[in-house]
């Protein structure tokens, strides 16, 4: 679980560091036409008064969620190294 936990700790800082440095992903977030630009970088995207929607962080959350419980897990028992999620 440590292993998993911090690849996901190493995918959030470079995406930190990554938006931070300017690049954002083209087009829009939402059908209102929202660019992924327009929302601020780092905690502020999801706490300031800026952030993204309520909806939309409840959407990260609940995939986080499902993908910790049902897809991020060794179902075979085959692993060959810790930290290895193929799953078949």
């Amino acid at each position: 679980v440590e292993i998993k936990h911090g690849r996901i700790s190493m995918l959030a800082f470079l995406g930190n560091i990554i938006t931070r440095a300017g690049l954002h992903l083209p087009g829009n977030i939402d059908l209102a036409g929202d660019s992924f630009d327009s929302y601020p970088n780092g905690l502020a995207a999801l706490f300031g008064p800026d952030a993204i929607p309520t909806d939309g962080f409840l959407q990260i959350v609940f995939l986080a969620g499902f993908l910790e419980l049902f897809v991020m897990k060794d179902v075979t028992g085959e692993n060959e190294f810790v930290g290895d999620f193929r799953n078949g």
